[in-house]
């Protein structure tokens, strides 16, 4: 065994696999605290789009599974922008696309795209979709995302470019071939169309699209000035570790939650 694996955990790190002091995520003590709490946190995602514009239109959809019907999910309901969406305006969508719950339709997009990711893939628990300028710029130019930096690397070898598009995502077949081009990734960005990220919570799967979104930016901007150097496997390996953390991912959503909430208090309206 290796002196590293051997020694004592230094004091000021905590006991957690990144060394930070991060809490332990919820524990519900029934199916109607785990909903409300989901929704919630759903809620809270949309209107962070909208407040940093990832608005497109009618275009995005950020989705939860529900924690009792597996083959349902939650989702921001088709024509009422980011911006103004409350806890009440969320629709529930059964398998067959129906709206089982709520009183919006479902975009048709977001059910082919969602349903066939949330049951393509148990850890799939929320997935967030968006036409965001940066990651649609990278996806119109072939290309992922490179270990520039520490941000970046939370993707490495984590992320999968998706080619072929057939028009507006409407058809079945379609979303079940991106659900199984994503596959165990966290992202897979749809050339000439837009960005997806999933993650076993709403905070996660929200925090890996800002991440992407914003490191998409860095690397065009670094290629406009010059020419970056991404780092090695080992460096991007060693950064992934870290920043691709899923603890992480959580945690870091809750800085974004305590923002929106203090600044949007009724998007908590049910």
């Amino acid at each position: 065994m290796s002196d590293t694996a051997t020694r004592a955990r230094a004091n000021y790190l905590a006991d957690t696999h990144t060394g930070l002091p991060l809490p332990t995520e919820p524990v519900f003590d029934s199916v109607e605290d785990d909903r409300r709490h989901r929704k919630q946190r759903l809620t809270a995602a949309l209107r962070l789009f909208g407040k940093y514009g990832y608005g497109e239109g009618i275009s995005g959809h950020i989705s939860v599974r529900d924690p009792e019907d597996a083959d349902r999910f939650w989702v921001n309901p088709f024509g009422v922008p980011f911006s103004r969406v409350k806890v009440r305006d969320l629709i529930l969508v059964d398998s067959e696309g129906r709206v089982v719950e709520g009183h919006h339709r479902v975009n048709p997009s977001a059910f082919v795209i969602h349903s066939a990711i949330h049951g393509a893939s148990p850890d799939a628990t929320a997935a967030a979709h968006g036409h965001t300028p940066h990651s649609r710029a990278l996806g119109a130019l072939g290309r992922l995302l490179e270990p520039l930096d520490q941000e970046s690397a939370a993707f490495y070898q984590d992320q999968v470019l998706y080619n072929d598009y057939e028009g507006p995502s409407i058809s079945l077949a379609q979303g079940e071939d991106i659900a199984a081009r994503l596959g165990g990734h966290r992202a897979i960005l749809l050339r000439h169309h837009g960005l997806i990220t999933v993650g076993g919570s709403v905070d996660e799967a929200v925090h890996w699209f800002f991440t992407y979104e914003a490191a998409a930016q860095v690397q065009l901007l670094a290629a406009a000035a010059g020419q970056p150097e991404p780092m090695s496997h080992e460096q991007a390996l060693a950064a992934r570790d870290g920043f691709g953390d899923r603890h992480l991912g959580w945690f870091s959503f809750q800085l974004l939650w305590e923002e929106i909430v203090h600044e949007q208090p009724d998007l908590l309206e049910e």
